[in-house]
């Protein structure tokens, strides 16, 4: 860790060394083959071809690695970060650790894409217990925990994952590098999908995998050129950008849930409220002791009124009040006491505005052109500008 603060932090990560008259984050480079330096000329392994090489990209990895303290490798996706690790890791007769209460994608893909390989898949809640890890291959952790919020000791689980041969993955996409550092904690890998929190602004997709071990950065990394899981050098560039903002983004989700778990905690109508950042949360013990920060997310559960506190309605029936309208004339054929249109009728949408229209077709199928100057005439103005006088 550098002497400087998050936000300090943020905006300097992963940028060249200032230079007068240029930007201080370069724009992105977008030709995929042959970038070649005119003075050093070709340097093998960089900028040979856009697939494993871009400068775009690799500006943004030095600067997500220095915020998760690892190396790290972008790509395309979280779930690209996630499967990365979950296929590369493992072999026939290894056993992975996933959790059963986190991001619903990650369950489904181990339970539909690992047991035909011959892997066996186990789950575990967040909060634990852990089964015996003994045999167990990876344990993939997500703290906080998607939707629950569950927290997990990191340090714990990653002594008993390494006492069992074991390698520990951690997804960070809800507490951001910000929120936590996995790696600091033992953890061999960190997965995370970049698109929501780190880069903020809903504008690309991105996910990136983070580590200390020179050999699971360098399997990563070909894994991603092999299979061609890249981000592309402008969603790289967006996100570079935006870490930027990033601390004053979180701080502002925190104080946020903050008031907003404070205030649903107090409502009658409230079950039960989920922040780690709450003192009456189950997971805060260990939340305020492992994070450095509390995300933004929060969950709660309303309790059941059927009435909406009217109690003259009946149940069932909408609590909207239905507009009074005039009644409409039954069109010719239309059953005496009709409450539905009758076969080859359709009553109108607008019903709720207007009164019910009866039509045997909605729209027409065919409705008489508007008056104009040129009705008899036959050219297609009308069609186009139904207003327009007629020139032919």
């Amino acid at each position: 860790m550098t002497p400087y603060g998050d936000g300090t932090r943020c905006v300097r990560a992963g940028l060249p060394s200032p230079r007068p008259g240029q930007p201080f984050l370069p724009g992105p480079v977008f030709a995929s083959a042959y970038h070649l330096d005119p003075a050093a000329g070709p340097m093998p392994g960089v900028d040979g071809y856009g697939r494993p090489d871009n400068a775009t990209r690799r500006a943004l990895e030095a600067a997500i690695g220095e915020l998760e303290g690892g190396e790290c490798v972008a790509v395309a996706s979280g779930m690209a970060a996630v499967t990365a690790a979950l296929l590369l890791l493992t072999r026939p007769g290894d056993t992975v650790l996933v959790p059963a209460d986190g991001y619903y994608r990650t369950r489904s893909f181990a339970a539909e894409a690992l047991p035909p390989r011959g892997v066996r898949v186990l789950t575990a809640p967040t909060a634990g217990p852990y089964p015996p890890l003994d045999g167990v291959r990876l344990v993939l952790l997500e703290t906080p925990a998607n939707p629950g919020l569950d927290v997990c000791d990191i340090s714990a689980l990653a002594a008993r994952a390494h006492a069992a041969g074991a390698l520990l993955a951690v997804d960070n996409t809800t507490a951001t590098p910000l929120g936590q550092r996995p790696l600091d904690l033992g953890a061999d890998l960190v997965v995370a999908s970049g698109t929501k929190a780190l880069a903020g602004h809903a504008d690309l997709l991105l996910g990136y995998v983070c580590t200390r071990r020179p050999d699971l950065a360098a399997a990563i990394r070909d894994w991603r050129d092999t299979t061609g899981s890249i981000p592309g050098p402008f969603d790289c560039w967006l996100a570079h950008r935006s870490l930027a903002t990033l601390d004053l983004r979180l701080a502002r989700q925190t104080a946020n849930a903050a008031a907003l778990a404070a205030l649903l905690a107090n409502r009658p109508d409230v079950r039960s409220v989920r922040w780690p950042g709450l003192p009456t949360d189950p997971a805060y013990p260990l939340a305020s002791r492992q994070m450095r920060r509390v995300p933004g997310c929060w969950r709660s559960n309303c309790r059941r009124v059927s009435t909406c506190g009217d109690s003259s309605r009946p149940p069932g029936s909408s609590p909207w009040p239905r507009p009074s309208v005039a009644p409409t004339p039954r069109p010719t054929g239309a059953p005496s006491g009709a409450t539905t249109p009758p076969k080859g009728w359709y009553a109108s949408p607008v019903a709720w505005r207007t009164p019910r229209i009866w039509s045997p077709t909605w729209p027409p199928r065919s409705m008489p052109p508007p008056a104009t100057d040129h009705d008899r005439c036959s050219c297609r103005q009308r069609a186009v500008r139904p207003r327009a006088r007629c020139r032919t």
